[in-house]
């Protein structure tokens, strides 16, 4: 995990289960995203072949992913 808690990255990986078979389906059937750059790109193919519900979901997750991202570090 790079920059994400646990439940964020429980909450994408469960998506990624919910949408395995009807979104993700040229990926491995083993395959979870590692990276916030890997989660940003399972998030998109999640909103281009999903339905209406998988891309508010994923699009959720994406403005979250990239908000956090965007923040500055701690120094």
């Amino acid at each position: 995990m790079e920059d994400l808690s646990v439940p964020e990255v429980a909450a994408i990986d469960t998506l990624v289960d919910r949408y395995r078979d009807r979104c993700l389906w040229f990926l491995r059937p083993d395959y979870y995203p590692v990276s916030d750059s890997e989660r940003l790109h399972v998030l998109a193919y999640i909103e281009r072949y999903g339905d209406l519900e998988a891309y508010r979901q994923a699009a959720r997750l994406k403005r979250w992913l990239l908000q956090s991202s965007n923040e500055p570090s701690a120094n």
